[in-house]
């Protein structure tokens, strides 16, 4: 306890000490250290609301503003001059920070410090200056997408059409609508978007029914679709399948119902009553306050029970395979397995019930129950196999 509130007086200093340096940093550090944002939003917070605004935030203010203006307009000046399109978002972010702190300091003009001074403030006119930047980034990115479309079209390269999706993407942050880009968008997705086919295969001496393949093959494609995979539970001949994914049943194994019992007995010395203590002459005996001396009475009772337990167990097994079938070639191959286990408890007893432990007595009354069908073994093994095939499907780094 002692250190640990050692360790809390400790956050306690330090924490005391961060805050009195925050406090100490006078407007003139964070000019030299180049902290002119931060220093404008602490100025602007010292001055909101005022009516005599001290000098020095005032002129603090009025010098950070001059100073970040200047360095963000020559900054995006040289990115300019660089004549690289893809500057241009860049650019833009810089004359959106520009607007941003224009926007900050509006409200408080005309500036007066509290001897009367007005500080002065320039202003860029950044309207046509975001727009343009606005319009040169937005095509860099649409020239950008029709470039990874044609290399899409021209290589069958279905990344190459993602990579144009994102481009177009990007263009949103400018403009909601423009040119072409929902229709390439719309086409980016078909040609990026990988079809894959989900099959079951029984490659177990076992015969099962139609019914179970189907089942084993619903795990919930729904929920699996993505926006650069769709998958399928059947072929269709309109999709170009990409990959085909199999879960190649190797062994199915169905276990005998066994029956076990077992007999035992169980007692337990419990409290039956109590006794007077006698003396010599036979006399109950009293305590120093008058009372008649007692002690308990213990006697051993015993039960014997007859324990059922009924057990089967079901394992389903096999590979899922991943086949490129562009390739024609198996790119992947993982082991699975699940299986089902069927148990019932069921307890009579003899004797008495005193005797009887608590996990005992939980048994006592259940009955033998008819054992599950094979099949539905096979069901509940395939419930637990399911989740376990569609984890890993969708983890698969072999269907990007």
């Amino acid at each position: 306890m002692k250190t640990q509130h050692l360790h809390w007086t400790n956050l306690l200093f330090f924490a005391a000490v961060i805050m009195a340096m925050q406090s100490c940093a006078s407007p003139q550090k964070m000019l030299d250290r180049g902290n002119y944002d931060e220093l404008i939003d602490l100025a602007t917070r010292k001055l909101e609301g005022k009516k005599n605004k001290k000098a020095e935030y005032v002129m603090a203010l009025e010098e950070a503003f001059e100073r970040v203006t200047q360095e963000d307009m020559a900054r995006a000046n040289r990115l300019k001059q660089e004549n690289r399109p893809e500057n241009w978002d860049r650019i833009y972010d810089i004359y959106r920070s520009i607007d941003r702190r224009q926007d900050q300091v509006r409200p408080f003009l005309p500036l007066v410090d509290q001897h009367g001074i007005k500080a002065s403030f320039r202003f860029v006119k950044v309207g046509s200056l975001l727009a343009e930047a606005k319009e040169k980034a937005a095509e860099y990115h649409y020239a950008q997408a029709q470039e990874f479309l044609r290399e899409s079209q021209d290589n069958s390269n279905q990344f190459a059409a993602r990579n144009a999706y994102t481009e177009l993407e990007r263009i949103e942050r400018y403009y909601r609508t423009y040119r072409e880009k929902q229709q390439m968008q719309d086409l980016a997705l078909k040609l990026g978007r990988s079809h894959i086919l989900l099959l079951v295969e029984n490659n177990t001496r076992a015969i099962i029914s139609r019914s179970l393949e189907d089942e084993i093959i619903k795990i919930g494609v729904q929920d699996m679709q993505r926006r650069w995979q769709a998958y399928y539970t059947e072929y269709r001949e309109d999709i170009p399948f990409d990959y085909k994914v199999v879960m190649d049943l190797q062994a199915i194994d169905i276990g005998p119902s066994l029956v076990k019992e077992r007999e035992y007995e169980e007692s337990k010395q419990i409290k039956d009553g109590f006794d007077y203590v006698l003396d010599d002459n036979g006399n109950v005996m009293k305590d120093t306050l008058g009372n008649d001396i007692k002690v308990d009475r213990y006697t051993q009772v015993h039960a014997w029970v007859l324990e059922t337990h009924q057990q089967k167990e079901t394992r389903i097994a096999g590979q899922l395979q991943f086949f490129d079938l562009h390739k024609n070639r198996l790119v992947d191959s993982r082991p699975l397995a699940a299986e089902a286990i069927f148990e019932n408890y069921a307890a009579t007893y003899k004797g008495d019930r005193r005797a009887l432990s608590r996990e005992t007595k939980r048994r006592i009354g259940n009955t033998p129950i008819p054992f599950p069908t094979d099949e539905n073994m096979l069901y509940d093994a395939v419930t637990h196999l399911k989740p376990v095939m569609k984890k890993q499907i969708e983890r698969a780094n072999v269907i990007l």
